[in-house]
């Protein structure tokens, strides 16, 4: 079976939803792509191919061949940078200003060639009677070369991709300005080559249709920039150069020297290079741009540090431990790259109405001339009409709607904490009706201690207790962590264990000094048909017992108790009321631990629906019967054991830790291992999920109301026409308020 290569590319010239269709169908209709998904608001394209079947040159000649361009992505990388096309430019925006400076001139130096004069001719023939005193065809003539002028100099990249698009055979919004702007030139070009009376001029159109375009796009530009800024700042907290420290010599080096294992020097202020171990030296480390945790958290030798956080206040020697992509910061940088070019379910609709949109308005301005020709007998106001359609229909802002709220909202979910894995998981995340919680390590601190050491046979407690830290030392289990813990601070030695076997939900095998050693519950004893000890004291409210077999018989157990996450019952709290629609959100619990175990802490959680003594096919099994009953179900759980029941749910929430980050089963990842960071996931979604509706509810009635006000419907009953000019500031506005909105979430707040 043939690989797969994932690539992407940056997109020049796209300029609206229908550009994306363009290259997107181009791209999917290449030999050997699996998929494909094109990004209007980075302007990349996302693809798997087969590299047997083509190569990533051969890509971007498909994307030049369907009327675009691209580049490839830099040596080593099979993913393109943030993408600085949305930034707008000095350049832009003073051709903008410019065109509709010279629009605003040519509208006031056509007031005197209108053959119907309004209040406000007559005020400017009182202001300025020489204007009136000119020649009109020195007017006209005059008009004719500062918009050829203008346009040459402004807009003519917007009639270089109309016409690449029409040699390919597509339409885009390009196609739309340069039809309408040319029809209205050539008419008034014609009226100035052939003046007579009734013949109007439009050149003052013309330009401001141009200038508001142009401007319309500087301010979508900035909006855009602005969107992706969170990704932009996720690049840029890694530091290009390291101290590193070679043979007792320290050196600033690039970044790309450091190798594994290499000692690299961090002083106050500065961002860690790399994913490292503290060495020498205890500092506070701020990771909040990481993480959303803010606030800093001690670090001492032996400690583990992040590429990007920022070192407070010790200077501190650590070991290089990932580089490069390795990272956690590269990780999360590329995993919201990929949620960011997402494609959210709701953005189907948009892409199907995108791809037949141009055509329709194509065909709504023929039938406008038509009409307003037959029933006006004005072929001026049938081409003013025609131009009005023409250029108040806007792609774009039904293009961006979905994808403008979701690339911010994955960002400022990347600022909180919470990355979310793509579009498609933030909308399920928004329709909740209960949510199943794993009990350790989810709004328990994960980190249970022995609280006792109970040996059933001659052999010392000690013994008992050094043997289970041979078998529980490659085990990544919570109460592994509690028996190598008390091990450890007891100053105990052990030799490492063989044939280790981890039984999920159940406890591990392992040969031990000679002896095969079981751990685990009583769930796994049973299936190994060893019998169970007699009276022998149950555990108390809140324990875990971990029983240990030498050899088919049982010799002791452990007793670990955890602990409730501070913030556990506050956010089961804010939970509740956050059920789809007016129901309250049920929250479950489902644990492997026993009910003895898990009982007292739900109830300081908070929790009443407790299902204990569960292996992982166990809750599987229960997510699924939730689901069968109606339910959409959101798991949330520490993405090993929990990794069936996150991928059955509707919704899987991992809790993550920088270190297990590639590892997470979960549709949304929480980089905070807090509880309070799970409200804050849903409340983020249906946000964002209220921005998308509006948005598409703003895009879709702009274009149902501007198109047939432009085309004169309501000119029978209210006397009302769009001028061709006011056309173009509606439709340059109209994108523009789209990302507007969208960018409201990028001051989100939890709780808000």
């Amino acid at each position: 079976m043939n690989a797969t290569e994932s690539l992407t590319l940056p997109v020049l010239g796209m300029t609206c939803a229908s550009c994306q269709h363009h290259v997107e169908e181009a791209l999917a209709s290449a030999p050997g792509v699996q998929s494909v998904h094109v990004d209007l608001m980075s302007n990349r394209a996302t693809l798997d191919f087969d590299p047997t079947s083509t190569t990533p040159v051969q890509l971007v000649e498909v994307i030049r061949g369907a009327g675009y361009d691209a580049v490839l992505p830099r040596t080593g990388s099979g993913s393109a940078e943030p993408s600085a096309n949305g930034a707008p430019s000095v350049e832009a925006s003073r051709k903008a200003w410019g065109t509709l400076a010279a629009g605003a001139a040519a509208m006031v130096l056509a007031m005197p060639l209108d053959s119907d004069m309004g209040s406000l001719d007559h005020w400017l023939m009182d202001m300025a009677p020489w204007l009136f005193a000119i020649p009109p065809a020195f007017l006209r003539w005059s008009l004719l070369v500062l918009t050829v002028a203008i346009v040459v100099w402004a807009g003519r990249g917007i009639y270089e991709n109309a016409w690449r698009a029409l040699e390919h055979g597509t339409t885009n919004m390009n196609t739309l300005v340069s039809l309408g702007t040319t029809v209205a030139f050539v008419w008034s070009a014609y009226a100035t080559v052939l003046p007579a009376a009734g013949r109007q001029v439009y050149f003052d159109a013309v330009l401001l249709i141009v200038g508001f375009l142009l401007l319309g796009k500087a301010l979508e530009a900035g909006a855009k920039r602005r969107a992706l800024a969170a990704l932009d700042s996720l690049a840029r907290l890694r530091p290009v150069t390291a101290r590193r420290i070679l043979d007792g010599v320290q050196a600033v080096v690039p970044l790309e020297e450091v190798r594994l294992s290499d000692s690299i020097l961090v002083l106050p202020g500065e961002r860690f290079p790399v994913d490292a171990v503290i060495l020498e030296g205890r500092t506070s480390v701020d990771e909040s741009m990481l993480t959303g945790e803010p606030t800093p958290l001690p670090r001492e030798p032996g400690g583990r540090v992040l590429a990007g956080s920022l070192n407070y206040d010790g200077a501190v020697t650590c070991r290089a431990e990932s580089l490069g992509e390795a990272t956690v910061l590269a990780q999360i940088t590329r995993m919201v790259q990929q949620a960011q070019s997402s494609r959210a379910p709701m953005e189907r609709l948009a892409d199907r109405a995108s791809a037949i949109f141009v055509p329709i308005v194509l065909g709504l301005a023929a039938i406008t001339f038509v009409i307003w020709l037959f029933a006006a007998h004005s072929l001026a106001m049938a081409l003013a009409n025609t131009v009005a359609v023409l250029v108040v229909a806007c792609p774009c802002a039904m293009g961006l709607a979905v994808p403008a709220a979701l690339t911010v909202a994955v960002g400022r979910g990347a600022q909180i904490g919470v990355l979310f894995k793509g579009g498609e998981a933030l909308e399920r995340l928004a329709h909740l009706d209960a949510v199943v919680l794993d009990k350790t390590g989810t709004i328990t601190v994960g980190r249970p201690v022995l609280a006792g050491i109970r040996s059933l046979t001659p052999r010392l407690a000690n013994d008992l207790l050094r043997m289970a830290a041979a078998a529980e030392e490659q085990s990544n289990h919570p109460l592994a962590h509690a028996v190598i813990d008390q091990a450890r601070a007891l100053g105990l030695t052990w030799q490492p264990a063989q044939n280790l076997q981890i039984y999920p939900g159940r406890g591990l095998s392992a040969t031990v000094e000679g002896h095969e050693c079981l751990l685990g519950n009583e769930q796994l004893f049973r299936e190994s048909f060893i019998p169970m000890p007699d009276q022998v004291r149950p555990p108390q409210q809140g324990v875990t017992r971990l029983w240990m077999g030498l050899d088919s018989v049982i010799v002791g157990y452990f007793d670990a108790r955890d602990a409730l996450r501070p913030d556990a019952a506050e956010a089961i709290k804010a939970l509740r009321p956050m059920g789809a629609g007016k129901n309250e959100l049920r929250v479950l619990m489902l644990t492997g631990d026993t009910a003895e175990a898990a009982a007292p802490i739900a109830q300081q959680a908070g929790i009443t629906e407790v299902e204990a003594g569960l292996d992982p096919a166990g809750k599987l099994s229960r997510i699924r019967a939730l689901q069968q009953s109606g339910l959409r179900v959101a798991m949330v759980g520490d993405g090993i054991n929990d990794a069936a029941a996150l991928a059955q749910a509707d919704a899987g929430i991992a809790m993550g830790s920088g270190a297990d980050l590639a590892q997470e089963a979960g549709d949304v990842l929480l980089l905070r291992a807090q509880p309070a960071a799970i409200p804050d996931a849903i409340g983020l979604a249906r946000s964002t999920l209220r921005v998308m509706h509006q948005n598409l509810g703003w895009a879709v009635g702009y274009n149902l109301l501007g198109i047939p006000l432009a085309a004169g419907v309501f000119y029978p009953t209210f006397h009302v026409l769009l001028s061709p000019w006011l056309a173009a500031a509606a439709m340059a506005l109209s994108s523009v308020c789209v990302l507007g909105n969208s960018l409201r979430l990028r001051g989100w707040q939890p709780n808000a």
